[in-house]
């Protein structure tokens, strides 16, 4: 049997820029996507804790040290510049693997979006 599982999250996170009129996505610090194990491309949900937003979009790389966090196309319309989001992503695993799995967990800095060690 298959279960999707947290694969990887980055913790509350700051929108930088909500951009209404690029094709849609997210785009994030490329030093993020590497600490939180996600790719370009990757299909993640996104959680609005300002206002309760869910919603699901894919991944673009932003530019590496950035701290960029922008919301684009439809999605913009579901956050404001300065929102705390929460980035998920998910993978389908055997039960059994998943037991044993742990996601990978990312807390930026609150305010630069940068990778804390």
């Amino acid at each position: 049997m298959m279960i999707e599982v947290l694969k990887s999250k980055i913790h509350c996170a700051r929108i930088t820029e909500a951009n209404l009129n690029y094709m849609g996505s997210i785009t994030i610090d490329e030093d993020l996507m590497d600490a939180a194990n996600m790719i370009a491309g990757e299909k993640v949900a996104i959680v609005d804790n300002n206002n309760g937003e869910r919603f699901e979009t894919y991944i673009i790389k932003g530019e590496r040290g950035s701290g960029k966090i922008c919301l684009n196309g439809a999605a913009a319309r579901k956050v404001q510049p300065g929102d705390i989001i929460i980035i998920m992503s998910y993978a389908l695993m055997d039960f059994e693997e998943a037991k044993n799995f742990t996601p990978t967990l990312v807390f930026p800095d609150p305010e630069t979006n940068k990778v804390v060690q």
